[in-house]
């Protein structure tokens, strides 16, 4: 087994977060064209900085504690793509149901699956400890169901809404679940969420505490250039979705993407190095972090701006929902999986993809 320095930070990594932040200042808001794309490039570039920063960051920590660390800089990057949208486009009540539905439909198919499938190329059946992904399953079920399918059946607001009164129990609701999860897998039951095994891998030296401390500091700075870059390219995005004529809904499957580049990225050469475990806990870990804490910061925001927020999803959408957790429990209900269970998931991922264009 091989050792990797962890001490060397790519120069396009310190030099990303100042140019977002310059290109915030000096570029204000863009329309659709060239612009666009440089300052959409640029707000990537950064996401791709922040993850690099958050590994270094998280490699210093170590396991459990490092994916908490990406886990919160994709709720950040998140949380801000949301309430940038919602403070400079137009009112779009559905962004935060439409971008959280999407994240966990992302990562209980899609990024869990694709490592699935990558793990199991190289070992037909893939173990991990099912004590870790059955308490993300235990809090992501209740937290999607009760964002966005419980609102539909109450009767004290009108359809997909919640009243203020139940959208703040909800939003309290959503942070004790988080920090329970966050309290098991950091302190009574840490082992639950450790590698099984990490055949092959490279062992990566930790960084220096002075490397460490750089990293946040330049991660901070990257989340701020992405939180502001959005801001700038809010408008366009909305106004390249109406162009092309695709439904609205999938500028929250556009924020949801962006938002998991950094889970993405780490949770796939996770499973490049045969570590499962490590990624369903950044990919399901996310998926929890994501609803737990975006739904009380948007909520907040959406009162401040008296903006209603439509959280209830489609009873097709809901009943597709509860067909993958239903299928994630079986995947993950022995410790074990293979290619096959992969395959599913990334099925029913193409059919939620499928569903928003022909509905």
């Amino acid at each position: 087994m091989s050792s990797a320095s962890t001490d060397r930070m790519p120069l396009h990594t310190v030099i990303l977060p100042a140019l977002g932040i310059a290109a915030y200042i000096l570029i204000g808001k863009v329309s659709l064209g060239f612009l666009a794309l440089v300052v959409a490039a640029v707000l990537l570039g950064n996401v791709i900085a922040a993850v690099h920063h958050a590994e270094l960051v998280a490699l210093r920590l170590g396991e459990p504690f490092g994916t908490l660390v990406l886990a919160l800089a994709v709720t950040v990057i998140e949380v801000g793509l949301i309430v940038m949208i919602m403070l400079s486009g137009e009112p779009n009540p559905r962004l935060m149901r439409d971008s959280i539905h999407a994240v966990v439909m992302l990562v209980l198919h899609g990024l869990a699956g694709l490592c699935i499938v990558v793990c199991a190329f190289r070992q037909r059946e893939v173990e991990f400890h099912v004590q870790g992904a059955n308490a993300y399953l235990a809090v992501l079920i209740p937290l999607a169901l009760l964002v966005l399918v419980v609102p539909n059946f109450l009767v004290s607001a009108p359809g997909p809404f919640y009243s203020p009164l139940q959208l703040t129990f909800v939003s309290a609701a959503c942070l004790v679940l988080y920090g329970a999860v966050l309290f098991i897998q950091t302190g009574w039951h840490r082992d639950y969420f450790l590698p099984v095994g990490d055949d092959g891998a490279v062992e990566h030296v930790p960084p220096s505490r002075q490397t460490a401390l750089a990293s946040f500091g330049l991660l901070l700075i990257a989340l701020l250039a992405v939180v502001l870059l959005a801001k700038n390219i809010a408008p366009a995005m909305e106004a390249g979705v109406r162009a092309v004529g695709a439904p609205l809904t999938i500028v929250g499957v556009i924020v949801a993407a962006i938002t998991l580049l950094p889970e993405s990225a780490a949770a796939i050469r996770a499973a490049l190095r045969n570590r499962l475990q490590s990624s369903l806990n950044l990919a399901l870990g996310s998926g929890v972090a994501s609803i737990g804490l975006t739904v009380p910061i948007v909520a907040l925001v959406s009162a401040w701006i008296g903006q209603p927020l439509e959280v209830g999803i489609s009873v097709s959408s809901s009943v597709l929902m509860v067909l993958g957790f239903m299928v994630a429990m079986i995947t993950y209900g022995t410790g074990r999986t293979n290619l096959l269970s992969g395959i599913v998931h990334l099925v029913l991922l193409a059919t939620y993809i499928f569903t928003i264009f022909a509905p």
